[in-house]
């Protein structure tokens, strides 16, 4: 046996060591789901790992942060008034005559500017102005609020790090 060809019972079993290592590094990077459950102190205790991660140790996709459930999202704003919030819905005064009589009145509703208000009123537009200057703010709708304690998650996991993707909610909300 030549010494620069080696044992081949030995190259046999380094190329098995080598394969199975390959298979534990393709398996270790592979993105992986699972489910979670955030905890009163918002740390995440998921299915697999049995220790809650602090909030500290943990991401959660930048959905999961808009606000809680009746916050602002968005307001409205008309062309030419940045930051005002404001736009206008213009009022036409008309005439009908319907079956024999006639009836005016005016299509639209005349309403007045509205400040932002730290907490939005039940009705969006306020006031009474002929130019029809009012807000409307759309709010945050409870399916996208924020999380909080006791709410199931989907957990991507990605190499070591743990990511909150998405609430995990029952089939019955359908």
């Amino acid at each position: 046996m030549n010494p620069a060809e080696g044992n081949p019972g030995i190259n046999h079993l380094a190329q098995a060591i080598q394969g199975r290592i390959r298979q534990n590094q393709d398996a270790n990077s592979a993105l992986l789901l699972d489910f979670g459950e955030i905890q009163p102190d918002y740390s995440l205790l998921t299915n697999t790992y049995p220790i809650p991660i602090p909030k500290t140790d943990y991401m959660v996709c930048r959905q999961l942060t808009l606000g809680p459930t009746h916050d602002i999202l968005a307001k409205t704003q008309d062309i030419g008034l940045p930051h005002s919030g404001s736009h206008i819905h213009k009022t036409i005064s008309l005439t009908c005559t319907h079956h024999g009589g006639s009836q005016a009145g005016t299509v639209g509703e005349a309403t007045g500017a509205a400040p932002d208000p730290p907490i939005p009123s039940q009705r969006t537009a306020g006031g009474d102005s002929s130019d029809g200057m009012h807000q409307h703010h759309v709010l945050i709708p409870e399916k996208m609020r924020k999380l909080k304690p006791g709410d199931r998650v989907l957990v991507a996991w990605v190499q070591n790090d743990a990511i909150v993707v998405d609430l995990v909610l029952p089939a019955t909300v359908l």
